[in-house]
């Protein structure tokens, strides 16, 4: 068989809050990174995992992008549209999704995020979906210039938190999946860093084995996640940090920074 792209990557997630009240946690967690040419192969080739279908591990597309819009189109084409209205012209080159499968046929993905490349390997954008608790979904799609660490800035558009102002912005540092992976994303206000939240994994090869051991050793991880989120909302709110009304989401369900903005703001 064909060495994957695609693989399996295992670490913590850590976030620290440091305005208003001071508030920490630490969790470990697994992810997929799926190449997206390659799930009609994932989901012939291993007996854990299926795509669009109940399995143990599994990825549905309607999960995803802008589906529950009425965007029909595969993931590819979605993320392919945004690099042209990026002004990136894409050559085909591999789109890699790094999520939390569904286990067991439920899912909650906070973060999901998209690695755009050239045909040549070169990493050209980075896109970030995020889902709040709400049922709610929406993208910010950022150019990649230079190398590694690739730092990243936006405005934040998308209501997450209650516990969190709208009037933020985003910074982005990644190292995108290799041997490891890693990422912080930094939110501040006009008074400085409010929340920092770090990501950190190793990569193992993709294969059943390596999904039953990732199973067992974070049962039900996507349960504890949206169960986690809850907690870490209620410790909040007993430390007396401020609630904050839900807005009403964007309009459109991509935040996407041209090229040219993003190379004139670096």
């Amino acid at each position: 068989m064909s060495a994957l792209a695609s693989a399996l990557y295992v670490g913590r997630v850590r976030h620290r809050r440091l305005r208003p009240r001071r508030h920490a946690l630490a969790y470990r967690v697994f992810a997929l990174l799926v190449d997206l040419d390659e799930l009609p192969e994932l989901d012939w080739r291993f007996r854990f995992f299926s795509h669009n279908r109940f399995n143990l591990f599994s990825v549905f597309d309607r999960d995803y992008g802008a589906g529950e819009r009425g965007d029909q189109r595969p993931l590819r084409d979605q993320v392919e549209g945004m690099m042209v209205e990026a002004g990136i012209e894409p050559d085909g080159g591999a789109i890699r999704l790094l999520t939390m499968p569904r286990i067991l046929g439920y899912a909650f993905n906070p973060l999901s995020i998209y690695f755009c490349h050239a045909r040549d390997g070169a990493l050209r954008a980075i896109l970030y979906e995020v889902r709040n608790t709400f049922g709610e979904r929406h993208s910010y799609f950022l150019p990649a210039e230079g190398v590694a660490p690739f730092r990243q800035n936006c405005a934040k558009q998308f209501h997450v938190s209650p516990f969190l102002p709208m009037d933020l912005s985003y910074e982005f540092v990644v190292t995108p999946p290799a041997e490891t992976y890693t990422i912080a994303i930094i939110e501040r206000d006009g008074a400085g860093v409010m929340l920092t939240a770090t990501q950190a994994m190793d990569r193992a090869a993709l294969t059943d084995r390596a999904m039953l051991r990732a199973f067992f050793t974070h049962p039900l991880l996507t349960l504890k996640v949206i169960v986690g989120i809850h907690y870490e909302a209620l410790l909040l709110f007993a430390k007396g940090v401020r609630f904050h009304r839900r807005p009403p989401p964007p309009l459109s369900p991509a935040t996407i920074v041209p090229a040219a903005a993003f190379r004139k703001s670096a």
